[in-house]
């Protein structure tokens, strides 16, 4: 018989796996519980950190990400950038970057062969290209892109985007050639420029800053066992030796513990994979199918237990937070307020969650004001709850203003 998961149980093992409701004790121990944090905007790096430790100061995330290098950013799932705890690196790279690597190729080569780059040989011209910036790269131990582009010329070459539109024009090939060469784990996005909202960064070889990383002892993290079957990570950065296959079983099976239940369609969506490989990788791992309120889902087998009481908490969760991103079928705890909370291209903005579910949205204002509104009614307890926390955020923040890079209908209003 088929064994029925409720949306309470679903919404209460969240508040468990993604340690809003009991924190980390360390950045690197978030992280890993979340498999992968979202990267694309900075700030949801230090935000995300803070809902999910005890007392992460950025300095503490500056230093898991640029002293200890326990976490590393990288391209990885659904050409997405995210920090990765540094044992997954290569396990992400081969399970989902080196097809995204593959694509950029591709997409690159035909582009300039189309713009007349490279005398009939395109290809080989971006090969040459890629070495002379890792041998730039390697003279100065780290660059910015501004930098490798004046030791390497080339990569100030020009082509031209949709020039019949108002938006086309010509381009630069710098940052498309410095994503490939690091999609296929050459380089590595190093120590930022600038403060801890910056997006900008430094280049550095793979090999030198992987050699430099400490690996947190897993005791320190989550309980579920997720250093299993990974690498060191302090390798060449393009995970040498891992199977593709097996990469993408392990990045599953930590996707079901943090995530599951769900529908498998739902991890397919996460990773970025066809379906052919998305169900190689769940046929190699003990699964079992559950009933989701009318929906197939399913979960490891031996990780059936749910807490059968979970006491509500609020939270305050940044843009791009991989809890709402976890996920492609959003309704057990999104409700109807996607319209709110989403801008046009699918990117979700800052959300406030209680008992598991998105109850509303906030913002901080230019006088550093932290606002917020609720969707949905939800009772005095969970209103007094919010604003602590509200509170709390406003308090750590300080001085700094945090923006959304994709910004969503209400965080636009809360902050007029």
């Amino acid at each position: 018989m088929t064994r029925t998961v409720s949306v309470a149980q679903r919404r209460a093992r969240l508040q468990v796996r993604h340690l809003l409701s009991a924190p980390a004790a360390t950045v690197t121990a978030a992280a890993d519980a979340m498999v992968a944090p979202h990267a694309t905007d900075p700030v949801t790096v230090y935000l995300s950190a803070w809902a999910r430790t005890e007392a992460a100061t950025t300095g503490a995330v500056d230093e898991a990400l640029f002293e200890k290098r326990r976490i590393v950013r990288m391209l990885g799932m659904r050409r997405t950038m995210f920090v990765v705890p540094a044992p997954l690196l290569p396990v992400v790279q081969r399970a989902c970057t080196d097809d995204v690597a593959r694509r950029l190729r591709r997409q690159l080569e035909r582009d300039l062969a189309n713009g007349g780059i490279g005398a009939g040989d395109a290809a080989g011209w971006l090969r040459d290209t890629e070495a002379g910036v890792l041998r730039a790269l390697a003279v100065r131990g780290s660059a910015t892109g501004a930098q490798l582009s004046a030791d390497e010329p080339r990569l100030r070459t020009q082509l031209v985007y949709v020039p019949d539109k108002s938006y086309g024009g010509a381009a630069n090939i710098t940052s498309r050639v410095l994503v490939l060469v690091a999609a296929e784990g050459h380089m590595v996005r190093g120590h930022r420029r600038g403060g801890w909202s910056s997006g900008q960064f430094e280049w550095f070889p793979a090999a030198a800053w992987l050699t430099g990383a400490d690996t947190e002892p897993a005791d320190d993290g989550a309980d579920d066992g997720a250093d299993d079957g990974a690498d060191s990570g302090a390798d060449d950065g393009g995970g040498a030796g891992t199977d593709a296959a097996a990469a993408r079983t392990e990045l599953a099976r930590r996707w079901l513990l943090a995530f599951g239940p769900a529908p498998a369609s739902d991890l397919q969506w996460w990773a970025g994979w066809s379906g052919a490989q998305t169900r190689a990788a769940l046929a190699a791992l003990p699964v079992r199918e559950l009933d989701l309120d009318g929906q197939t889902g399913i979960l490891l087998a031996g990780d059936e237990d749910f807490d059968a009481d979970v006491a509500p908490v609020a939270s305050l969760l940044p843009a791009l937070d991989p809890t709402p991103m976890g996920w492609q079928s959003r309704g057990w705890y999104l409700g109807p307020h996607g319209p709110a909370l989403f801008d046009r291209t699918g990117n979700i903005g800052p959300t406030v969650w209680w008992a598991g579910r998105i109850a509303g949205g906030w913002a901080q204002r230019a006088s550093g004001e932290v606002v917020w509104r609720l969707l949905d009614d939800t009772g005095s307890e969970a209103s007094a709850a919010i604003a602590a926390q509200a509170a709390r955020l406003e308090s750590w923040l300080g001085p700094a203003r945090v923006t959304p890079r994709f910004r969503t209908p209400l965080e636009r209003e809360l902050c007029a």
